[in-house]
């Protein structure tokens, strides 16, 4: 199985930054500035209350074709018009 790949990125200084940690350690904070939410999504009250969670993204792995891993987004946009007008 492959394993996603690590963002940790080097420093000017050579300190190491691992982005996925760093966004784990952050995923209830509330955002900064008026947009009352968090870095998951999830919408927030007074007092930082989670009032109504994000949707998870819906993902789905194609099987049999040899990507394992691979992530295929679920939205259906044969009904969409290419000019953007619904």
């Amino acid at each position: 199985m492959r394993q996603q790949p690590k963002q940790v990125y080097r420093t000017m200084q050579g300190k190491e930054v691992d982005m996925f940690k760093l966004i784990a350690r952050n995923e209830l904070t509330p955002a900064v500035g008026n947009a009352k939410v968090n870095a998951r999504g999830d919408k927030l009250g007074p007092g930082g209350k989670i009032i109504k969670q994000a949707q998870p993204e819906t993902l789905t792995v194609p099987t049999g074709t040899g990507t394992v891993g691979q992530r295929v987004p679920t939205k259906d946009v044969s009904g969409m018009d290419p000019e953007g007008n619904e």
